[in-house]
This record gives structure tokens, sequence and C-alpha cells, in this order.
């Protein structure tokens, strides 16, 4: 199977199993805010990831599946919020209205709120002997010591003088977080030792801040109808971003550099990680 069809596969999988953990008894707005926004589209990166990182030591099953869906609810909620006028104040996402626009900001609100609740509600539904465990991961990298925190801190210190510690831990948190929680919820799902989790980490960690560069580089060169979203705007609000720091030629450098060191730290696990190994590179070499 081509790399292209193992990633759809996954994705497949994915978009198949997502409304079914949204109770029909949700009522009828918020349910229809949080589908409008859960199901939208977009790549499925994390979910996938989860998937693909089981998938080292053993074929994913329903349980994999499960936390791979409210990883999916994780980020979907925090797409809703850092849409809002509070915070990036976009009025498009993946091509469509931003849930705000539509559904009006409490709704949105509310909808983010109930998929992330409901992302911790299907977790512990599942009764996997490591279930707490992939639980206490995901909840640490989305929560005040992960993407939370990185995000609070784009927030505190838009339009300050950028300095690399500072980037580095606002990337860190607000975008490698929610990139390694898959992999290491994934690895230890399936039963992973440390010296595994180890090397997931290492993946994550800088597949994820080559990622946010990558992006952010994006904000600036990209076009808006390819990306789905509003572009110039992190240079409008002072946003502490890696091109501001280092331009756009070292930025696209330093990604490179890191997106080496996520392929390097999946030695471990030879061929198996082939999947993941060009995940990274075409993470790398994104247009959107």
């Amino acid at each position: 199977m081509s790399w292209q069809a193992s990633y759809d596969a996954y994705k497949a999988r994915v978009e198949d199993a997502l409304e079914r953990f949204v109770p029909q008894g949700v009522p009828g707005p918020l349910r229809g805010a949080m589908l409008y926004s859960l199901l939208g589209g977009g790549k499925r990166l994390r979910p996938v990831l989860l998937l693909a990182s089981h998938a080292l030591l053993r074929e994913p099953d329903q349980e994999a599946l499960r936390f791979a869906c409210a990883l999916e609810m994780i980020h979907t909620y925090s797409l809703i919020h850092d849409d809002l006028p509070a915070m990036d104040n976009d009025c498009l996402r993946r091509g469509r209205p931003t849930c705000h626009i539509l559904y009006g900001e409490a709704m949105a609100i509310l909808a983010g709120d109930g998929l992330l609740s409901l992302a911790f509600e299907t977790m512990l539904s599942s009764r996997h002997e490591k279930a707490l465990e992939a639980v206490r991961i995901i909840a640490q990298k989305a929560g005040v010591s992960g993407m939370v925190a990185g995000q609070s801190l784009d927030v505190a210190f838009a339009r300050e003088t950028p300095t690399e510690d500072l980037v580095r831990r606002i990337h860190e948190g607000k975008t490698a977080c929610l990139l390694t929680a898959p992999v290491l919820a994934g690895l230890t799902l399936a039963g992973a030792d440390e010296r595994a989790l180890r090397a997931g980490a290492e993946y994550g960690g800088q597949m994820g801040v080559a990622f946010q560069i990558i992006d952010d580089i994006l904000d600036l060169t990209g076009d808006e109808r390819t990306l789905g979203k509003s572009v110039g705007k992190d240079e409008t609000e002072g946003k502490l971003t890696w091109p501001a720091l280092k331009g756009v030629e070292q930025a696209r450098r330093d990604a490179e550099r890191l997106t080496a060191g996520a392929v390097q730290a999946l030695e471990p696990f030879g061929e198996r990680a082939d999947f993941l190994r060009e995940l990274a590179q075409r993470t790398l070499n994104r247009i959107q």
C-alpha cells in the first residue's frame, strides 16, 4: 500500500467514527455547532498520528480509534476557541465560515467546551488497561503545561520583542504538545516500553515545532484559497513567530533541521516507522 493510501485509510476510519461519539441527546443548536466544526474536514493529522504510532507495535483496534477521535475533538475545540474575536478573530477555517460566524460567539464557546468535555468522556469510557495513562498524557499535553500554556504565552507576549527561548516555548506548547500527545498515547495503548516512548516524544516534539514554523512561513507566503484560512494575520497582530525572529530562509532551514531530528528519533522502530518518517517530510514540504 502506498503512503497516501495508508494515510487515507487511517483518515477514513476516523471520519467514519467521529459522529458516532457525539450523543444524539445533545441539544440541537449545540450539537449542530459541535458537528459543524468537528466534521468540517481537515487533515485529521492528530488522530492519524495516534493510529500510526499504535501501528508501530500492533494493529490499531477500536480502543485506539476511540482515543484518536477524542483527540480530534480536543483539536477542534482549540480551533473553535482560537478563532474567536477575543483570540485570533478569524472568520475563515478550512475554507468555510468559522463556528462563531455561523452560530454566534456564545454557542461557539459552548461547542468548544462541549467537545473538550466529550473528549474526556469518550476516553474514560474505555476499558483498555492503559486507558488512564493515555488520558493522563493527553490531558497534560492539552492543558496548562501544554497547549493551553503555549496559547497563553502567544496571547500575553504579542508585539513583544521575540527571543528564541520564548518563541520555542510558544511553539512547543501550542503546537508540538498536541502532536506529541497522539504519538505517546498511541504507543502507550499499544504497550510500548520506556525506550519507545522516549523516541516517540522526541519525534513528536521536533516535528511539532517544525510544523509550527512552516505554518508561520505559510502565513507570510501562502495563498488564502489553498490554506482555507486568512493569511498575514501573524505579522499584523505582532505574533511571535520563527520567521519574525530569524527570517523566512533561516526559519525554513531550522524546520528542515528539526524534521531531520524527528526522522532520526524513529530509528529504534526500524522499517515499521517508514510511514511516520514520510509524514514528517511531507509536513515540512506542505503548502496548506
